[in-house]
């Protein structure tokens, strides 16, 4: 009975996550055709066959729409660092977890400029981009902390800088990889990103 309960606990969890992801992913193409600011619920309600109502049950808000697409990235980025071997550094770690993503944005290139210029351009937004990536540091934050030798009274400290520099070295090579339309390499836009902080 208490598997059958749990199994059943289980299956709605993932039925709710990939209804979330749905809605975010459909949210995340109208902002980019037709502006944050532009796009109502309803319409994003309307593309995914549901009621206003029903999409705010899983987002509270536009904005969690946005930072719910980017949860999903963290997720990922968390569990590709937690899959790679524990005798790597976190610096090394890190920038191996973050391949997947690279390889996710230029994969899909073009909706991924796309989506950069729409956050760019929408400044309500960055108090919204500034949780997700605090949220993306708390998820990486473990398996950096059980990568470090040394004083143990330190190690989460150190873990936070580390993971807190790795991801703005993210960011500012996504930034620069958007600014430039994609024709930079993004992979080498965040190896030097990477190098300037570790001097």
């Amino acid at each position: 009975m208490v598997n059958t309960a749990r199994a059943t606990s289980g299956l709605r969890e993932l039925t709710r996550r990939a209804v979330r992801a749905q809605i975010a992913e459909t949210a995340m193409t109208l902002f980019v055709a037709n502006g944050f600011e532009q796009t109502t619920v309803d319409q994003i309600a309307a593309a995914v066959g549901m009621s206003g109502r029903s999409v705010f049950r899983y987002f509270p808000t536009k904005e969690d729409m946005v930072v719910g697409h980017m949860d999903e990235i963290g997720d990922r980025l968390a569990e590709a660092l937690a899959a790679r071997p524990l005798e790597e550094g976190p610096w090394t770690a890190l920038r191996h977890a973050m391949q997947p993503h690279l390889d996710e944005l230029t994969d899909n290139a073009d909706t991924n400029l796309a989506v950069a210029a729409m956050l760019d351009a929408t400044p309500a937004l960055r108090p919204s981009l500034l949780n997700k990536r605090a949220r993306w540091a708390e998820a990486l934050l473990p398996n950096t902390v059980r990568r470090l030798r040394g004083p143990t009274g330190t190690r989460e400290l150190r873990a936070r800088a580390i993971v807190s520099s790795a991801l703005a070295c993210l960011n500012v090579a996504v930034d620069e990889w958007a600014r430039t339309g994609g024709t930079k390499p993004i992979g080498d836009l965040l190896d030097t990103a990477l190098t300037a902080v570790r001097g």
